[in-house]
């Protein structure tokens, strides 16, 4: 069975580097690391996607070209089954994180995250593993900084990272690509020894 490795954000030029977009473009790191084919569209499931192996394992890429609320509907068209899920690993910008920051997770709720809201109620099951990067600023003690209602949230989550946070969150896109590969290889559990 193939793994599905979905990378949520938005589609369209305007959203290219947001913070909202932080899991595709974690995603995209994978297919670099590893050499995967050249992404595709695939109109059926309305998304972009990319095929390869991983440890003999074979992976496809999947991000959706769906508004993030409406992830689920491209996701299903590649994970038709609650069995299918549990080779699933979704990736996606996380509030309750740090920028910089990560975590490898399984079986939790959504966080209020709309993009994966739409995944867990298209596959019909919250069995899959997650790979949570941060996006919250913090303070000069190290505690988060998240906005705080619903225009701020979409403010922010919606605006590209500052130059600054440029350093800080580029390393974590290879970390996140490494977690996907030993998630792929050694199962979610050992990944969440490994990376959190």
């Amino acid at each position: 069975m193939t793994w599905i490795i979905v990378g949520l954000g938005n589609p369209g030029e305007e959203y290219t580097g947001t913070r909202h977009n932080t899991g595709r473009m974690a995603v995209e790191q994978f297919a670099k690391d590893n050499d995967f084919s050249v992404w595709k569209p695939d109109f059926k499931s309305k998304a972009t996607v990319a095929k390869g192996t991983t440890a003999k394992n074979l992976v496809a890429l999947v991000c959706p070209d769906t508004f993030m609320n409406k992830s689920g509907s491209a996701v299903v068209k590649y994970v038709k089954s609650v069995k299918a899920a549990e080779k699933m690993v979704v990736v996606y910008d996380d509030l309750d994180l740090a920028v910089g920051t990560m975590k490898v997770s399984f079986d939790r709720g959504s966080g209020g995250h709309k993009g994966l809201e739409s995944v867990t109620r298209a596959v019909k099951t919250k069995k899959f593993a997650r790979v949570r990067i941060g996006i919250s600023p913090t303070t000069a003690a190290g505690k988060i900084k998240k906005p705080l209602g619903d225009g701020e949230v979409a403010e922010f989550i919606l605006a590209r990272f500052k130059q600054s946070e440029l350093p800080t969150i580029n390393p974590i896109f290879k970390k996140a690509s490494q977690a996907i590969g030993s998630i792929i290889t050694d199962g979610y559990a050992v990944a969440m020894n490994k990376f959190n």
